[in-house]
């Protein structure tokens, strides 16, 4: 065990319901279900792995994204023994934008 854990920004959290909403509207509670879940377990996987995906250092210091099934950006910063779920981006959302933007203290 690396000592790592995983936590979500409420920013994170509430992009992962607008997702579920939106594919439970458009599919099945099911399928939002199975998604969005699978969503989280690839997140908690980064406490294993918390320097996958690309350092996005232009955007902001400390900053690191990943893919999810082609469809998902996983924004997020290794922080001491944390790895700090920032936000989940569906689609073709502006991230870089939001991510420059927002204050995350």
């Amino acid at each position: 065990m690396n000592g790592y854990r995983v936590v979500f920004r409420h920013d994170a959290l509430h992009q992962l319901r607008e997702l579920y909403d939106y594919i439970a509207d458009n599919g099945s509670p099911d399928i939002a279900a199975r998604y969005t879940d699978a969503i989280v377990a690839y997140c908690e996987g980064l406490a294993d792995f918390p320097h996958r995906g690309s350092a996005r250092d232009d955007i902001r210091p400390g900053l690191r994204t990943v893919g999810f099934k082609k469809r998902v950006v996983i924004a997020f910063a290794v922080l001491d023994d944390t790895v700090a779920i920032l936000g989940i981006f569906y689609g073709g959302s502006d991230y870089e934008a939001f991510l420059a933007e927002t204050d995350f203290e």
